[in-house]
Parts: C-alpha cells; sequence; structure tokens
C-alpha cells in the first residue's frame, strides 16, 4: 500500500559546483518520503515529475510537493529480485503527444512500451529475456531523439557475446521500436554489446554516451559507450587490457558501488550507488576523459538508485532501501533533491 506524503520543496537556485567537492559541500532535502522502491525517473515540461515503482507496479506523479498515483501497470510482473516496472522516459515531444515510455517485466519478458498517462500500454519492443536478476532496465532519449535502453544478460553471460541476443546490450530505437538509422550493426537494434547489468545512461554536452555497469564480485565500472563497441563481459570485468574490448574509464570494487542510476550535472558525473550506499561524483574533462571520484553521503540514506538532474537546477536522487537488500528506516524510500 502506497504512503502518500507531502514533499518538502526543494531550493529552486542551483548553486556554482567547484571542483574537488567534499561531502560537506553537498547538502541534500527530501522531496518526497514512504515511497515503494522508485525506480525510474522523468520530469515534465511543467516541472512535475513522474516515476514508477518496481514492486507495486505503478506510475507515480510528483507535484508542487505532493505525490499522487497516475495509473497501475496491470501487466507488469516483478521478479522477487531486480525486475518489475523500471525505466521511464518522457517523449522529447511530450506537451504535444502526452506519451511516456516504460521498461517492465511481464510474465513471460522484458519489453518496452509507450503509453499516453492514464490508456493501455503499447509494446514496441518485447522479447527482452527476463530473469530474477540482471534486467538492466534503464531508458533514456538521446540528443539525437533516438530511445535507448539498458538490457541486462539475464543472468546467462554468453548472450552478452550475441549479437543475435536482445540481452546484455544498450539498444537504440526510433520511438516506434525500430532499429534507429545509422545503428552499427545494420538492421538491428543493438548499439553497444559486451554488458554484463548496464542500468546508468547520460549524455554530456558534446554528445558523448556514458554508462554505470554493475560488476559481477570484482568490479563495477563507469564506461564512455560508442557505437558497435564491445565492453567485454563476460571475458572481463572491469579493466582487461584486450584490443577487442573497451576498458572502462572507472572502476571501483563492488562494495563500493553495484552503480544503478548515472546523471551528468554541471561539469561532472553522478553515479547512485546501492551496495556502496553513496553518491559518486566524478569530474568530467573536456576530453571525455574522467577525473578522481568523490563519494558522496556515504552510509547517510542507503542504497542510492537513481539520479537526475532536476529543472531547478539541483540533482535528484532516489534510494531503494525497501527493496530485498535494503534496511529501510521510517521516512523510506525517499527521494532527495541535492543542491552543492
Amino acid at each position: 500500500m502506497i504512503r502518500r506524503t507531502s514533499a518538502i520543496v526543494a531550493c529552486a537556485a542551483a548553486l556554482t559546483l567547484v571542483f574537488p567537492l567534499t561531502a560537506s559541500a553537498a547538502e541534500a532535502t527530501p522531496v518526497a518520503t514512504g515511497l515503494e522502491i522508485p525506480w525510474g525517473l522523468t520530469f515534465l515540461p511543467d516541472s512535475s515529475a513522474l516515476f514508477t515503482q518496481r514492486d507495486t507496479g505503478q506510475i507515480m506523479s510528483w507535484k508542487d510537493g505532493q505525490v499522487t498515483e497516475v495509473q497501475r501497470i496491470e501487466d507488469s510482473q516483478p521478479t522477487d529480485g531486480e525486475g518489475g516496472l523500471m525505466g521511464l522516459a518522457a517523449s522529447p515531444n511530450f506537451e504535444s503527444d502526452q506519451t511516456v515510455f516504460i521498461f517492465y517485466s511481464t510474465a513471460e519478458d522484458n519489453r518496452i512500451a509507450k503509453l499516453r498517462l492514464g490508456e493501455a500500454p503499447q509494446p514496441i519492443l518485447t522479447g527482452i529475456r527476463k530473469n530474477q536478476y540482471h534486467n538492466g532496465g534503464r531508458l533514456a532519449f538521446g540528443p539525437d531523439g533516438m530511445l535507448y535502453a539498458t538490457t541486462g544478460d539475464a543472468q546467462d553471460p554468453d548472450s552478452s557475446q550475441d549479437v543475435n541476443s536482445l540481452n546484455g546490450k544498450i539498444l537504440r530505437m526510433t520511438p516506434d521500436g525500430a532499429p534507429a538509422p545509422g545503428n552499427p550493426f545494420g538492421d538491428s537494434l543493438v548499439y553497444s554489446m559486451g554488458h554484463r547489468n548496464p542500468q546508468g545512461l547520460a549524455w554530456d554536452g558534446a554528445g558523448r554516451l556514458f554508462s554505470a555497469e554493475l560488476g559481477q564480485n570484482t568490479w563495477d565500472e563507469v564506461n564512455r559507450i560508442d557505437a558497435g563497441k564491445n565492453y567485454g563481459w563476460p571475458v572481463c570485468e572491469g579493466q582487461c587490457g584486450n584490443d577487442q574490448f573497451v576498458d572502462p574509464l572507472v572502476t571501483w570494487p563492488t562494495a563500493e558501488a553495484s552503480p544503478s542510476g548515472l546523471a551528468i550535472h554541471q561539469g561532472a558525473v553522478y553515479v547512485a550507488a546501492l551496495r556502496g550506499q553513496r553518491l559518486w561524483q566524478i569530474p568530467l574533462n573536456d576530453d571525455g576523459t574522467l577525473g578522481q571520484p568523490t563519494a558522496l553521503f556515504q552510509g547517510e540514506f542507503g542504497r542510492l538508485r537513481t539520479v537526475l538532474p532536476a529543472p531547478d537546477g539541483t540533482l535528484w536522487v532516489t534510494t531503494s532501501n525497501r527493496d530485498n537488500n535494503g534496511v529501510p528506516v521510517p521516512d523510506d524510500d525517499r527521494i532527495l533533491s541535492v543542491t552543492f
């Protein structure tokens, strides 16, 4: 049962970011509390927000500090692990088409659908294999207007090296689910391959794509994603030094990260860490390389799932303490507004 809570409105003005930051330089204010595993998050043109709740199958609205249910996706089915109602992205033309896109698990598969709010989902891509774990699930529209999706290996590592499989990939498609023009493998949705469980997607001002990826037992990663490249899983975890594969820009031991969301904000890459229970801040250089990561809010808010720049210049971060790995406090789960 969802608990609706009035939110504390975040500060409207963003301050200039100066590197390096320390944890004391960042401040987090709850804008919504009492949630149930918020996963996908997107902002609308009126500065309100929509977010998904993974296990309840609900799309929720945040507006003027109030959280209400928009609708429930009836065929969304949690996997008693990491699947359920996950990614969410508003159409770039939302003002005219009132359409959002969702990534979710059903009884048969993982799929991507579009819907006008309040109406039934219309699947645009089905047949992405699901499993209890490693479902990927992030959706984001790129600067090219195409829809990108991350898919996990669904606990079948070999699928990541199979270009004919939709799993273990970053996919690129039109808003109708067709392979996007210019994709690297011909008439295929596959944009990059060799991924284990990528869940973060964001572009910098130069149009470069970055992704966060959960490793197995040793290394988690931030990668720069280029069309047609292979990122090594399951041959490589972390730095590999194999010319067939692209090495990550940043790695962490899995206890320090287990990264889910990734955002680019005011000259830095931010990565939300689940097991690591912190927000990683990484300076982004002009040439697309990354600097030394700094941990913010370490252990303060528990597991962090999604991070996204907000229209008011702040950074929104969601917690994931009511999932099967968290230890919730009474206010969990929460959406936090971070200022610097």
